[in-house]
C-alpha cells in the first residue's frame, strides 16, 4: 500500500521565482496545475502557495529562510515544505519525509485547515464528525486511498452491519472523542489504508481495533497500541490498571460474516478465524495474551447463532463480542480474563 499523506522538507532557499520554475512550471507541463494563494492565511513567517491539478489532485507548499523548529534530526534555516495528493516535481524527489506530528506546528495546523475544508467540499456530510475528518485526514486526502477510505464510511456505515452511514461514523466520532488514541493517529490511521481498491475486510479489522481501545478505556485501563513482543511480533495493545500498574497484552481479530468467507456457518467462522490468529501470530508466544474476538461484522442472525451457542475459540482468555452503533457491546468470556470488562460488556455467558 502507499503511505497516508506526509510532508516532504526541502532544506535550502526558497522564492516565488524558484516556485514558480521548479514546482509550477513541471506540474503544468504534467498535469496542468492552477498555482495561487491557499484558502487560509499561509503560516507566520512563511509564504505559501495552493496547486490545483486539471485530475483534481492538489499540493500545498510553503517556504520560509528560517526554520525556528525543524523536524527531529533536520537542521534549521530555509527550508521549504511540500505536500498533497499529486505528482512530486523532481526537485523534491531526494527529500526527507515528515509527519504530520513531525512538521512544525504552525505549518501542520495551516495544512491540516486547508486539508479539512477541501474534505467538507468533498463530503459536507463529514463536517459533522469532526474527530473522524481530523484523526483520518492523513488517508481520507492520501493519494490512493481518499475514495476507499471515504466511501468506508459515507456507503458501508464504517463496517456496521444493517447501520446507517450516520449510525457507523458516529460510533467511531464517539469512541475518538476522548482523544485516547491521538498520540498513536500516525500509526492508527494509516491502518485503515490508502490502497485504491476497497478492502472491507482490512477495513473493519481495523474498526475492530478502535473498538477495543474504547472497551478498555470504557473499563478504566490505560491503552497502549502496537507492542513490540520477543517473538518479533507486534501485538495490538497494552491495557494498563492505572492504579497498580498491572498489565495485559490484548490482541483483537475480527470474522468476516458467513456471506463472506468460506466457513458454513457463523460459529465456524468464529472458530476459524481465532484458530489462523492463534496457530499463527499467538502461536509464537508464550501465552499471557487475551484474544478479543470481535464479531460486529456479523448481522443479527448470525449473531444469534454464535450467542446461542456460544463457541470455543482455542485460545483462553479469550473475550467473544460484538459491538453495535449505539455503544452496546455483548459478548461472552472463554477462561479466566484478567481483565474487568463487566461495567461495558453485557455478558451473555
Amino acid at each position: 500500500m502507499a503511505q497516508p499523506l506526509r510532508f516532504r522538507r526541502s532544506s535550502g532557499r526558497w522564492s516565488a521565482d524558484r516556485v514558480r520554475s521548479q514546482l509550477e512550471r513541471p506540474l503544468d507541463e504534467n498535469l496542468g496545475a492552477t498555482a495561487g494563494s491557499p484558502w487560509f492565511g499561509a503560516p507566520p513567517g512563511y509564504e505559501a502557495r495552493r496547486f490545483d491539478m486539471d485530475d483534481g489532485s492538489f499540493a500545498l507548499f510553503c517556504w520560509t529562510d528560517r526554520d525556528d523548529d525543524p523536524p527531529p534530526g533536520a537542521d534549521g534555516g530555509p527550508a521549504g515544505y511540500w505536500i498533497g495528493n499529486t505528482e512530486t516535481p523532481s526537485e523534491l524527489w531526494r527529500t526527507d519525509k515528515y509527519g504530520f506530528d513531525e512538521a512544525p506546528y504552525p505549518v501542520s495546523r495551516w495544512v491540516q485547515r486547508e486539508l479539512l475544508a477541501g474534505l467538507h467540499d468533498d463530503e459536507p456530510w463529514l463536517a459533522a464528525y469532526p474527530h473522524v475528518s481530523w484523526y483520518f485526514l492523513p488517508v481520507f486526502c492520501s493519494k490512493d486511498g481518499a475514495e476507499t477510505t471515504r466511501a468506508f464510511f459515507r456507503d458501508h456505515a464504517a463496517g456496521f452491519p444493517d447501520a446507517s452511514r450516520d449510525e457507523g461514523t458516529g460510533f467511531v466520532e464517539e469512541t475518538l472523542r476522548p482523544g485516547t488514541l491521538d498520540e498513536y493517529r500516525a500509526t492508527m490511521a494509516g491502518k485503515l489504508g490508502t490502497s485504491a481498491s476497497l478492502d472491507l475486510v482490512r477495513m473493519s479489522a481495523t474498526i475492530a481495533e478502535f473498538t477495543a481501545a474504547r472497551i478498555l478505556t470504557d473499563a478504566g485501563y490505560d491503552v497502549t497500541p502496537e507492542i513490540e513482543v520477543t517473538t518479533g511480533h507486534s501485538l495490538d495493545y497494552r491495557a494498563t490498571d492505572p492504579h497498580t500498574g498491572e498489565a495485559w497484552l490484548v490482541e483483537v481479530t475480527r470474522p468476516q460474516p458467513v456471506s463472506g468467507r468460506s466457513a458454513n456457518d457463523p460459529v465456524a467462522a468464529v472458530r476459524d478465524t481465532a484458530e489462523t490468529k492463534t496457530s499463527g501470530q499467538l502461536a509464537a508466544h508464550a501465552g499471557g495474551v487475551i484474544l478479543f474476538v470481535d464479531c460486529t461484522s456479523f448481522p443479527a442472525d448470525d449473531w444469534a447463532a454464535v450467542r446461542e451457542a456460544t463457541p470455543d475459540v482455542r485460545h483462553r482468555p479469550a473475550v467473544v463480542l460484538r459491538a453495535r452503533p449505539n455503544g452496546h457491546v455483548e459478548g461472552y468470556r472463554k477462561g479466566s480474563v484478567p481483565l474487568d470488562l463487566s461495567a461495558v460488556i453485557d455478558w451473555i455467558a
